[in-house]
């Protein structure tokens, strides 16, 4: 539990600070935390540099996690809810998908972290970044694996992005030699994607 805590403080990637600074926490897994790149070339780190290069006053916070699941997310999510949040950006379910976990549970997972968020601020924005899984685990999984983002993101009024990794996955130059995890530059190309949502919102 310790060392967990620990590496959860040394993932903590907070830009911008502002009195009144909007705080964007992003929780997640490995993408999230920048596994192989680390945090500071990760996409959160990408997101808030472009947002401050745009006159925007925010406070960002990587809470992402390498190997985590949903079940994993909803451990921690108190933890990580002593601070305050006004947009969550919320990236898991990927390590249920690959490890074939049962849909159902991982569904509610997910929105019990989501209640658990709008229970500390019910004005709080939510952003599903969405995965998709590869089709070795089956068309029937892997349709009913995409449809949990799309049912999460409207009984929650969030706001969906159907694929993280578009224009990422399965591109060699933009992903690490485990075809899994985006390099630097993929994870640029990721910061632009959330980035447009953001920039929406803000």
């Amino acid at each position: 539990m310790i060392s967990c805590v620990f590496f959860i403080l040394l993932n903590y990637l907070v830009t911008i600070p502002g009195n009144d600074a909007t705080t964007i926490i992003f929780f997640g897994d490995s993408i999230t935390a920048g596994y192989g790149v680390g945090t500071d070339l990760a996409f959160p780190a990408r997101v808030g540099e472009e947002l401050k290069n745009n006159g925007y006053d925010v406070e960002i916070v990587n809470a992402g996690l390498s190997g985590e699941t949903s079940a994993g997310g909803l451990t921690r999510i108190d933890w990580i809810l002593n601070r305050n949040v006004d947009i969550f950006v919320l990236e898991l379910g990927a390590n249920d998908g690959l490890r074939g976990l049962p849909l159902e549970q991982t569904e509610k997972n997910l929105q019990a972290i989501l209640d658990k968020v709008k229970a500390k601020n019910p004005d709080v924005t939510i952003i599903i970044a969405g995965m998709l899984v590869p089709p070795n685990m089956g068309n029937t999984y892997s349709r009913d694996f995409e449809a949990v983002f799309t049912r999460i993101s409207k009984n929650n009024n969030a706001i969906l992005i159907p694929f993280l990794l578009e224009g990422v996955a399965g591109n060699s130059v933009l992903n690490q030699p485990d075809g899994i995890h985006p390099n630097v530059k993929g994870h640029e190309i990721v910061a632009q994607t959330v980035y447009k949502q953001l920039k929406l919102i803000l």
